[in-house]
């Protein structure tokens, strides 16, 4: 092979790499953000809710879900979603979740469920803001707010707690931060530089006082065991966890996980 067509393959393959880089990078929040993607079967409410609308800073009213619980308790349970689906897919949990005397709201991010807007890292960051202020308009204060995130609703729920005295906060399959998991899914890509939402829950977590409980399957091959392993390695005490052997991304909601929980909201109730 002579030098000047090593030079041009050299040079095309250079060319299809930019190409592919620019593609990710102008693609970067479709393929981030996911509220199309629906790979749960909903699960009927076996209690009753209020669909609430909450709106944001923006103006954005995100379609959301309100349990009040009967005994009129203020201890809340704030959930925030993935990076995927509707609310609706996570119904099963507030079956499950409902046994507890709390109150539940799931709120839904701005794009999804049917809500206007278009996601963005800081987008997340207020409409989580705005359902803290949507309970404490309702009497609710944080030190009576556990927050729950699932997947990537973990680094908003971090980046919410931290510096702030919440009753607990649980975890589902937290990830260090949004470049790391980029790394594992795209090694081929400077994802150090491209990224636009970075979510660096790993530098943030310290900050965290509430009490804690992480989960997390040790076969997730969408965020790795290992950061959500190191997640809690970094978090302060009180903590728990439960790490599970499955190749699920997010925790199989079985009596096993349900005695952890039991177990978390036992530490939390006693400390009031």
């Amino acid at each position: 092979m002579n030098y000047s067509l090593t030079i041009k393959i050299i040079l095309i393959l250079l060319f299809i790499y930019l190409l592919i880089i620019f593609y990710v990078y102008t693609k970067q929040r479709s393929l981030l953000y996911v509220p199309q993607i629906d790979n749960y079967d909903d699960e009927t409410l076996i209690i009753p809710v209020e669909q609430v609308f909450i709106e944001n800073s923006s103006n954005i009213k995100l379609r959301s879900i309100f349990y009040k619980h009967p005994s009129n308790t203020k201890t809340t349970l704030l959930m925030f979603h993935g990076n995927a689906g509707p609310i609706e897919n996570r119904f099963y949990k507030i079956n499950k979740l409902s046994k507890y005397d709390q109150n539940i709201l799931l709120i839904s991010w701005r794009s999804y469920s049917g809500n206007d807007g278009e996601p963005t890292e800081d987008g997340l960051y207020d409409d989580a803001k705005s359902a803290i202020k949507w309970l404490e308009e309702k009497n609710i204060s944080k030190k009576d707010i556990i927050i729950y995130g699932e997947s990537l609703g973990t680094a908003v729920s971090i980046e919410i707690a931290q510096n702030n005295n919440f009753k607990g906060l649980i975890l589902e399959a937290p990830f260090t931060s949004m470049i790391d998991a980029a790394k594992f899914h795209y090694p081929y890509l400077p994802v150090s530089i491209m990224l636009k939402d970075k979510y660096s829950s790993g530098k943030k977590i310290k900050n965290v006082i509430s009490p804690i409980f992480i989960m997390h399957a040790t076969g997730d091959d969408i965020v790795p065991f290992r950061m959500g392993e190191k997640i809690y390695k970094l978090a302060n005490s009180p903590k728990s966890s439960y790490f599970v052997d499955e190749n699920e991304h997010l925790v199989t909601y079985d009596e096993n996980l349900m005695n952890k929980m039991d177990e978390f909201y036992e530490t939390i109730i006693n400390d009031e």
